[in-house]
This record gives C-alpha cells, structure tokens and sequence, in this order.
C-alpha cells in the first residue's frame, strides 16, 4: 500500500476550501488533461456526505472508470472519499482542513493499493504512487489557485 500525504497553505476562509475540495467541477477542470469527468452518481456541483460519484477519464493510454462514495464528512474539518469500484485493489482519501495563522492548511492523505498482487505492488511502486502524486499536487495548486481568486464564485454558490 502506498501513502500519500501533501500539505497545502491557502490565504482563504476554511468553508471556501472545503467547498472547493469537494467540487466535481473544480475536480474536472483540474484533470482536463486527462479527459477525467463525472458519468455518473454527482456528476456536477458540490457531492455530500454519503453521495457517490463515478469518474472517466484516460490514464496511462487506459479509459479508466473509478467510483468514490464520501465515506466520512464533517464540514469545514474532514471529508473521506473511498472508491467502491474501480480497478484499485483499495483506494481511500482523508482530507483535512484547518486555521493556521490565518491561512487554511489542507492536508491531503491519499492511501492506495495496486491490483494483481505481488506484480501490482511493483507497477505501484515504480509508476503509480509518482503519478498520483502529481494528480494530486496538480488538483491541489487548481484549489489554492481558485480559492485565492475571484474565480472561486464558479464553482460555489453561497
């Protein structure tokens, strides 16, 4: 199993980034080089606790389909997100918000499992955890970048 922890700081209310961490439009507009988008479940907005949503999109030459169900949500300190199908052997995604000198530190803790053990242990190892990794860090420049901006008005209503 591979763990992926990143830490964010963002000069913008806390709700603001909590709202944007859990906007699928954000989402896809952050992975448009992937074609990633929402098929099904929450396919626009802001998904809640308990909603599910189902992703495509083009990785590593593959049309992957990934489904997340928001396992955990306490709004404006955590949600989870896990998958219930797709082609991880596990895939779980705690995200953390907290006030830090009057910035919103986002803390990201992203824990996965290849699949077709031992072989999937390697792909994970030698390509996987890098490429997530840098989806990650990518989606979390688009949040702070957004949030810091007028632009964030797009993506959440209140």
């Amino acid at each position: 199993m591979t763990r992926i922890v990143l830490l964010t700081s963002i000069a913008a209310p806390i709700e603001r980034c909590f709202d944007l961490a859990r906007s699928v439009d954000l989402h896809m507009a952050s992975t448009n080089w992937s074609g990633e988008r929402a098929i099904a479940g929450v396919i626009s907005g802001l998904i809640g606790a308990g909603q599910e949503v189902t992703w495509q999109g083009t990785h590593f030459g593959f049309t992957l389909t990934h489904t997340s169900r928001i396992t955990a949500y306490e709004r404006p300190k955590y949600f989870q997100d896990c998958m219930v199908r797709g082609r991880f052997r596990r895939f779980c995604h705690d995200h953390y918000f907290e006030l830090h000198d009057s910035r919103t530190l986002m803390r990201d803790e992203m824990e996965f499992e290849a699949p077709l053990w031992p072989v999937g242990r390697l792909v994970e190892w030698a390509i996987l955890a890098r490429h997530m990794r840098s989806l990650l860090e990518g989606r979390n420049r688009c949040i702070r970048e957004t949030a810091e901006s007028g632009d964030w008005k797009r993506y959440v209503t209140s």
